[in-house]
Protein backbone atom coordinates (compact mmCIF):
# COMPACT_ATOMS: atom_id res chain seq x y z
CA UNK A 1 0.00 0.00 0.00
CA UNK A 2 1.18 3.40 -1.07
CA UNK A 3 2.01 6.56 1.84
CA UNK A 4 -0.91 8.19 -0.02
CA UNK A 5 -3.13 5.40 0.30
CA UNK A 6 -2.66 4.63 3.77
CA UNK A 7 -3.09 8.10 4.86
CA UNK A 8 -6.23 8.75 2.51
CA UNK A 9 -7.32 5.23 4.15
CA UNK A 10 -6.76 6.22 8.33
CA UNK A 11 -5.28 10.01 8.87
CA UNK A 12 -3.85 9.73 12.41
CA UNK A 13 -3.07 13.40 12.71
CA UNK A 14 -6.20 14.03 11.70
CA UNK A 15 -7.84 11.78 14.48
CA UNK A 16 -5.99 13.74 17.00
CA UNK A 17 -7.34 16.71 15.92
CA UNK A 18 -3.21 17.67 14.84
CA UNK A 19 -1.52 19.20 12.12
CA UNK A 20 1.55 16.62 10.63
CA UNK A 21 4.74 17.12 12.41
CA UNK A 22 3.59 17.89 16.20
CA UNK A 23 6.05 17.39 19.08
CA UNK A 24 5.56 15.17 21.48
CA UNK A 25 3.51 17.32 24.30
CA UNK A 26 1.09 18.51 21.81
CA UNK A 27 0.68 14.71 20.58
CA UNK A 28 0.46 13.44 23.97
CA UNK A 29 -1.95 16.77 24.91
CA UNK A 30 -4.41 15.43 22.24
CA UNK A 31 -4.16 11.84 22.63
CA UNK A 32 -5.47 12.56 26.82
CA UNK A 33 -8.01 14.81 25.60
CA UNK A 34 -9.70 12.81 22.42
CA UNK A 35 -9.09 9.55 24.71
CA UNK A 36 -10.82 10.53 27.77
CA UNK A 37 -13.42 12.37 25.20
CA UNK A 38 -14.63 9.20 23.43
CA UNK A 39 -13.56 6.70 26.47
CA UNK A 40 -16.27 3.94 26.72
CA UNK A 41 -17.08 4.26 30.05
CA UNK A 42 -17.65 8.02 30.50
CA UNK A 43 -19.87 7.77 26.66
CA UNK A 44 -22.43 5.05 28.44
CA UNK A 45 -20.77 2.10 25.86
CA UNK A 46 -21.57 4.24 22.73
CA UNK A 47 -20.74 1.90 20.06
CA UNK A 48 -19.94 5.45 18.26
CA UNK A 49 -17.97 6.39 20.93
CA UNK A 50 -15.90 2.88 20.88
CA UNK A 51 -14.64 3.16 17.44
CA UNK A 52 -13.84 6.46 18.08
CA UNK A 53 -11.92 5.71 21.46
CA UNK A 54 -10.30 2.57 19.07
CA UNK A 55 -9.18 4.91 16.42
CA UNK A 56 -7.80 7.68 18.42
CA UNK A 57 -5.71 4.88 20.85
CA UNK A 58 -4.48 3.38 17.18
CA UNK A 59 -3.21 7.01 16.16
CA UNK A 60 -1.20 7.40 19.55
CA UNK A 61 0.24 4.28 19.45
CA UNK A 62 1.22 4.76 15.57
CA UNK A 63 2.80 8.79 16.02
CA UNK A 64 4.30 7.89 19.61
CA UNK A 65 6.04 4.73 18.24
CA UNK A 66 9.30 6.16 15.92
CA UNK A 67 9.05 2.52 14.12
CA UNK A 68 5.55 2.60 13.79
CA UNK A 69 5.25 6.15 12.34
CA UNK A 70 7.67 5.08 9.77
CA UNK A 71 6.11 2.28 8.68
CA UNK A 72 2.39 4.17 8.91
CA UNK A 73 4.20 7.11 6.64
CA UNK A 74 5.43 4.37 4.69
CA UNK A 75 2.13 2.73 3.59
CA UNK A 76 2.64 -0.45 5.19
CA UNK A 77 0.24 -2.22 7.67
CA UNK A 78 -0.10 -1.14 11.13
CA UNK A 79 -2.87 -3.83 11.59
CA UNK A 80 0.11 -6.11 12.43
CA UNK A 81 1.91 -4.25 15.09
CA UNK A 82 -1.18 -4.04 16.59
CA UNK A 83 -1.39 -7.93 16.64
CA UNK A 84 2.07 -8.20 17.81
CA UNK A 85 0.72 -6.36 21.04
CA UNK A 86 2.33 -2.97 20.37
CA UNK A 87 -1.22 -1.39 21.45
CA UNK A 88 -1.60 -1.41 24.54
CA UNK A 89 -5.23 -0.95 23.65
CA UNK A 90 -6.30 -3.28 20.71
CA UNK A 91 -7.88 -6.24 22.41
CA UNK A 92 -10.82 -4.17 24.21
CA UNK A 93 -11.55 -1.57 26.38
CA UNK A 94 -9.88 -1.72 29.75
CA UNK A 95 -11.86 -0.07 33.07
CA UNK A 96 -11.19 3.75 32.52
CA UNK A 97 -9.13 3.55 36.05
CA UNK A 98 -6.99 1.15 34.74
CA UNK A 99 -6.40 2.88 31.33
CA UNK A 100 -5.85 6.10 33.50
CA UNK A 101 -2.64 3.79 34.81
CA UNK A 102 -1.77 3.22 31.28
CA UNK A 103 -2.34 6.72 30.15
CA UNK A 104 -0.08 8.44 32.89
CA UNK A 105 2.33 5.38 33.50
CA UNK A 106 2.59 3.51 36.85
CA UNK A 107 4.80 4.79 39.50
CA UNK A 108 8.17 5.02 39.07
CA UNK A 109 10.43 3.81 41.60
CA UNK A 110 14.17 4.78 42.19
CA UNK A 111 16.68 1.94 41.61
CA UNK A 112 19.03 1.44 44.49
CA UNK A 113 22.84 0.73 43.10
CA UNK A 114 24.36 -2.49 44.36
CA UNK A 115 26.94 -1.52 46.71
CA UNK A 116 30.68 -2.48 45.77
CA UNK A 117 32.50 -4.92 47.48
CA UNK A 118 36.15 -5.11 49.01
CA UNK A 119 37.78 -7.83 47.87
CA UNK A 120 38.09 -10.87 50.35
CA UNK A 121 40.93 -13.39 51.23
CA UNK A 122 40.91 -16.63 49.16
CA UNK A 123 41.02 -18.75 52.40
CA UNK A 124 37.24 -16.80 53.25
CA UNK A 125 34.04 -17.92 51.92
CA UNK A 126 32.35 -14.83 49.88
CA UNK A 127 28.89 -13.82 50.90
CA UNK A 128 26.63 -12.17 48.25
CA UNK A 129 25.64 -8.92 49.46
CA UNK A 130 22.01 -7.35 48.61
CA UNK A 131 20.35 -4.25 49.43
CA UNK A 132 16.93 -4.29 51.34
CA UNK A 133 14.12 -3.21 48.80
CA UNK A 134 13.31 0.56 48.18
CA UNK A 135 10.87 1.93 50.53
CA UNK A 136 7.41 2.15 49.36
CA UNK A 137 6.51 5.52 48.34
CA UNK A 138 4.59 7.37 50.81
CA UNK A 139 1.04 7.34 51.79
CA UNK A 140 -0.56 10.48 50.06
CA UNK A 141 -3.30 11.68 52.44
CA UNK A 142 -6.94 11.60 49.91
CA UNK A 143 -8.75 15.13 49.77
CA UNK A 144 -11.68 16.24 47.33
CA UNK A 145 -10.96 19.18 45.82
CA UNK A 146 -13.31 21.91 44.26
CA UNK A 147 -13.55 24.48 41.49
CA UNK A 148 -15.54 26.68 40.15
CA UNK A 149 -16.20 26.61 36.55
CA UNK A 150 -18.33 29.45 35.06
CA UNK A 151 -20.30 29.01 31.68
CA UNK A 152 -21.90 31.16 29.24
CA UNK A 153 -25.86 30.35 28.97
CA UNK A 154 -24.56 29.16 24.97
CA UNK A 155 -21.88 27.05 26.37
CA UNK A 156 -23.63 25.56 29.11
CA UNK A 157 -26.21 24.74 26.65
CA UNK A 158 -23.76 23.12 23.84
CA UNK A 159 -21.21 21.65 26.33
CA UNK A 160 -18.02 22.98 27.26
CA UNK A 161 -14.12 21.58 27.09
CA UNK A 162 -12.63 22.42 30.70
CA UNK A 163 -9.07 21.88 31.10
CA UNK A 164 -7.96 21.69 34.73
CA UNK A 165 -4.37 22.02 36.38
CA UNK A 166 -4.43 20.14 39.43
CA UNK A 167 -1.92 20.94 42.18
CA UNK A 168 0.58 17.48 41.59
CA UNK A 169 0.93 19.37 38.39
CA UNK A 170 -1.69 17.04 36.18
CA UNK A 171 -4.24 18.62 33.32
CA UNK A 172 -6.85 17.26 32.77
CA UNK A 173 -9.88 17.64 30.40
CA UNK A 174 -13.14 17.13 30.65
CA UNK A 175 -16.22 17.97 28.95
CA UNK A 176 -19.67 19.55 30.82
CA UNK A 177 -22.75 17.81 29.73
CA UNK A 178 -24.77 19.52 27.25
CA UNK A 179 -27.67 21.72 28.55
CA UNK A 180 -26.29 21.75 32.01
CA UNK A 181 -27.42 24.21 34.97
CA UNK A 182 -26.16 26.44 36.97
CA UNK A 183 -25.45 25.39 40.49
CA UNK A 184 -24.77 21.65 39.07
CA UNK A 185 -22.13 19.55 40.60
CA UNK A 186 -19.21 17.27 37.99
CA UNK A 187 -17.90 14.66 40.32
CA UNK A 188 -14.34 13.37 38.33
CA UNK A 189 -13.25 10.71 40.48
CA UNK A 190 -9.62 9.87 41.58
CA UNK A 191 -8.17 12.50 39.81
CA UNK A 192 -6.82 14.43 42.58
CA UNK A 193 -3.97 14.08 44.79
CA UNK A 194 -4.06 10.66 46.70
CA UNK A 195 -6.94 9.42 44.83
CA UNK A 196 -9.29 11.64 46.26
CA UNK A 197 -12.04 13.35 43.56
CA UNK A 198 -11.92 16.79 41.77
CA UNK A 199 -15.55 18.10 41.91
CA UNK A 200 -16.95 20.84 39.20
CA UNK A 201 -19.07 23.43 40.84
CA UNK A 202 -20.94 24.88 37.36
CA UNK A 203 -21.80 28.65 37.87
CA UNK A 204 -24.60 29.74 34.64
CA UNK A 205 -26.07 33.45 35.00
CA UNK A 206 -25.87 36.74 33.27
CA UNK A 207 -24.88 39.89 34.06
CA UNK A 208 -28.87 40.27 35.49
CA UNK A 209 -28.76 37.26 37.67
CA UNK A 210 -30.43 35.22 34.81
CA UNK A 211 -30.19 31.61 36.38
CA UNK A 212 -29.90 28.92 33.69
CA UNK A 213 -30.89 25.56 34.62
CA UNK A 214 -31.25 23.03 31.15
CA UNK A 215 -33.47 25.24 28.44
CA UNK A 216 -35.04 27.04 32.02
CA UNK A 217 -34.20 30.20 32.75
CA UNK A 218 -34.70 31.11 36.18
CA UNK A 219 -34.57 34.72 37.81
CA UNK A 220 -35.50 35.98 41.67
CA UNK A 221 -37.42 38.95 42.54
CA UNK A 222 -37.54 40.52 45.40
CA UNK A 223 -41.24 42.79 46.72
CA UNK A 224 -41.89 44.63 49.52
CA UNK A 225 -44.60 43.30 51.70
CA UNK A 226 -46.82 45.39 50.57
CA UNK A 227 -46.09 44.56 47.16
CA UNK A 228 -46.55 41.09 47.19
CA UNK A 229 -49.91 41.79 49.28
CA UNK A 230 -51.37 44.24 47.16
CA UNK A 231 -50.21 43.03 43.96
CA UNK A 232 -48.15 44.94 41.52
CA UNK A 233 -46.62 45.72 37.87
CA UNK A 234 -42.74 44.91 37.38
CA UNK A 235 -40.11 45.10 35.06
CA UNK A 236 -37.95 42.03 34.81
CA UNK A 237 -34.73 40.68 32.90
CA UNK A 238 -35.26 37.75 30.11
CA UNK A 239 -32.44 36.84 27.62
CA UNK A 240 -33.86 39.25 25.09
CA UNK A 241 -34.32 42.31 26.90
CA UNK A 242 -36.50 43.45 29.99
CA UNK A 243 -40.48 42.76 30.14
CA UNK A 244 -43.26 43.56 31.77
CA UNK A 245 -44.77 41.68 34.44
CA UNK A 246 -48.21 41.51 36.71
CA UNK A 247 -47.82 39.83 40.07
CA UNK A 248 -51.24 38.85 41.50
CA UNK A 249 -52.28 40.20 45.05
CA UNK A 250 -51.83 37.54 47.28
CA UNK A 251 -48.07 36.34 46.50
CA UNK A 252 -46.32 35.11 49.22
CA UNK A 253 -42.39 33.98 49.43
CA UNK A 254 -41.57 30.81 46.67
CA UNK A 255 -44.58 31.83 44.19
CA UNK A 256 -43.44 31.00 40.74
CA UNK A 257 -44.66 33.02 37.87
CA UNK A 258 -44.57 31.42 34.13
CA UNK A 259 -42.80 33.70 31.51
CA UNK A 260 -43.98 31.01 28.18
CA UNK A 261 -41.09 30.76 25.52
CA UNK A 262 -38.73 32.84 27.48
CA UNK A 263 -35.70 30.12 27.49
CA UNK A 264 -33.05 28.75 26.01
CA UNK A 265 -33.66 27.02 22.13
CA UNK A 266 -32.31 23.90 21.51
CA UNK A 267 -33.63 22.60 17.81
CA UNK A 268 -37.27 22.64 18.21
CA UNK A 269 -37.80 23.11 21.93
CA UNK A 270 -38.19 25.80 23.58
CA UNK A 271 -37.96 26.80 27.44
CA UNK A 272 -39.73 29.06 29.63
CA UNK A 273 -38.53 31.38 31.86
CA UNK A 274 -39.80 30.91 36.06
CA UNK A 275 -40.12 34.21 38.19
CA UNK A 276 -40.25 33.22 42.07
CA UNK A 277 -41.62 35.80 44.64
CA UNK A 278 -39.54 36.34 47.72
CA UNK A 279 -40.81 38.47 49.95
CA UNK A 280 -38.24 40.85 51.45
CA UNK A 281 -38.66 42.71 55.09
CA UNK A 282 -37.13 45.82 55.34
CA UNK A 283 -34.21 45.40 58.39
CA UNK A 284 -35.16 49.21 59.32
CA UNK A 285 -38.37 50.82 60.19
CA UNK A 286 -39.66 54.10 60.44
CA UNK A 287 -42.38 54.79 63.50
CA UNK A 288 -44.52 55.56 60.70
CA UNK A 289 -43.81 52.52 58.97
CA UNK A 290 -44.10 50.68 62.66
CA UNK A 291 -47.27 51.91 63.40
CA UNK A 292 -48.76 50.04 60.51
CA UNK A 293 -47.33 47.19 61.04
CA UNK A 294 -48.31 47.21 64.08
CA UNK A 295 -52.20 48.24 63.18
CA UNK A 296 -52.05 45.15 60.71
CA UNK A 297 -50.68 42.75 63.60
CA UNK A 298 -53.52 43.73 65.70
CA UNK A 299 -55.69 43.90 62.61
CA UNK A 300 -54.94 40.03 62.26
CA UNK A 301 -55.36 38.72 66.07
CA UNK A 302 -58.67 40.71 65.60
CA UNK A 303 -59.55 38.58 62.86
CA UNK A 304 -58.46 35.24 64.36
CA UNK A 305 -60.69 35.71 67.15
CA UNK A 306 -63.34 36.42 65.21
CA UNK A 307 -63.60 33.19 63.51
CA UNK A 308 -62.45 31.24 66.16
Amino acid sequence: MSTASQTSAVNHWVVLGLEPGADSQALKRAFRQQARRWHPDLNGNDPHAEEQFKAVNEAYAVLSDPLRRQQWEQGLDTAQAAAAGLDPFAHGFPDFHDYVDELFGPPRRRHTPRPATSPEPATQPRADVTTAPPPPPPVMASSDCESLVELTPEQALQGQRVELDLPDGTSVEVWTPAMAGDGWRLRLEGVAPGGADHFLQLRVRTSDDLRIDGLRVLFQLDLSPAEGALGCSVVVPTLEGPVQLRVPPGSSSGRLLRLRGRGLQHADQRGDQLVEIRIVVPSALTEAEEALYARLQQLAADLDGERS
